[in-house]
């Protein structure tokens, strides 16, 4: 019998010992084990055991979690694709949900081997379906993937977004959130973008954790505006006030005035997902009639008593802070043709 005789110049023990522990059906033959050689071993009691559909342990016992992530990558590379199914760019498919954050080492998700399934996230056209612990998640768009351990992983804000799609224990959710921005992992703006894309903002168990991470949107959006002034050398202004008139009709809160520029700013959150105002989700949309007529009206209220008000968003705070603080610079060198200092005063908020 010559079934076992090697059918490729590449014998199964000149693999490479980084990761020989799993392995396709096909990627098997390729280096001389027939399908009926595998089928053999990986009979109960064999040394060999099958994980998911087309995708073995070389050995036996338990899959490690990486070895589980391993294996649904392999399965979902190789099950309903057509031969030429991987292109130049090289297979698609990666690992997303609660199985990424774990290897994005999450201290809120549970260890790898302690997830139920692990999710991957496949091109919406692929003709393949969910096996075992193995959970296909489809997408019209796939984000760039990331390496991490030898694995192809979501990036952390489209992993959080297809955990939170499958969570309904607010406690984990709110936690997730947090560590994801607190720990230094993505942007809230960046998270809260992928939520609404991902149509997560409305459901309520996770009312709190999003009102969680606009309140750390914001503190992060503080948190450089202190640092335009400081480092771009700004002058001082009186931080978070409220504005009155002479006779102590107020004019609104802003985040910073110059009282001797009569120059206002205010941290402009109305530009976040889906275009709403964002601050506890009471806001009109940002299109709408009635919150375009606020705006007007404050902005006109505010001239009237000679204050230029200026807005920025967190957005740009991010990405263009020097461009930003030359807005403001420019607002304040040119403050003196506009006229007098306002009569206003500034009261702590």
């Amino acid at each position: 019998m010559t079934h076992d005789a090697p059918l490729s110049p590449r014998p199964l023990a000149a693999l490479s010992e980084a990761a020989p522990s799993v392995m396709t059906v096909r990627a098997l033959h390729e280096h001389g084990v027939t399908p009926a050689t595998t089928a053999e071993r990986c009979r109960p009691g064999g040394p060999w055991r099958t994980l998911l559909p087309g995708v073995c342990l070389l050995r036996s016992g338990e899959p490690t979690g990486g070895e589980r992530a391993r294996a649904a990558l392999l399965y979902a590379d190789a099950a309903g694709a057509a031969p030429d199914a991987r292109t130049a760019a090289g297979p698609v498919a990666m690992v997303t949900g609660l199985a990424a954050l774990a290897l994005h080492r999450f201290a809120a998700a549970p260890s790898l081997r302690d997830c139920e399934r692990v999710d991957v996230l496949v091109p919406r056209g692929r003709r393949l379906r969910s096996a075992g612990w193995a959970r296909v998640v489809r997408s019209p768009v796939l984000p760039d993937a990331e390496e991490v351990t030898g694995l192809r992983v979501a990036p952390v804000p489209r992993a959080l977004a297809d955990a939170l799609a499958g969570l309904t224990d607010a406690t984990r959710a709110r936690r997730l959130l947090t560590e994801a921005v607190r720990g230094g992992h993505c942007e809230a703006g960046v998270v809260l973008a992928e939520l609404a894309g991902a149509r997560l903002l409305e459901r309520a168990h996770l009312a709190d954790a999003v009102a969680g991470l606009l309140a750390e949107r914001r503190a992060q959006a503080e948190g450089r505006l202190y640092d335009m002034v400081l480092h771009h050398e700004l002058p001082d202004p009186c931080w978070n006030v409220e504005l009155r008139t002479p006779r102590a009709r107020s004019l609104g809160t802003v985040d910073a005035y110059w009282p001797d520029h009569g120059v206002a700013l205010e941290l402009d959150e109305r530009s976040g997902p889906h275009g709403r105002s964002e601050p506890h989700g009471r806001s009109e949309p940002y299109g709408s009639d009635a919150a375009w007529r606020a705006v007007v009206h404050r902005r006109e209220m505010l001239e009237e008593h000679g204050v230029t008000l200026l807005h920025v968003t967190p957005d740009k705070l991010h990405t263009a802070l020097g461009q930003q603080a030359a807005v403001v610079r420019t607002a304040l060198m040119t403050s003196a043709e506009r006229g007098p200092v306002p009569a206003v005063r500034a009261l702590p908020r």
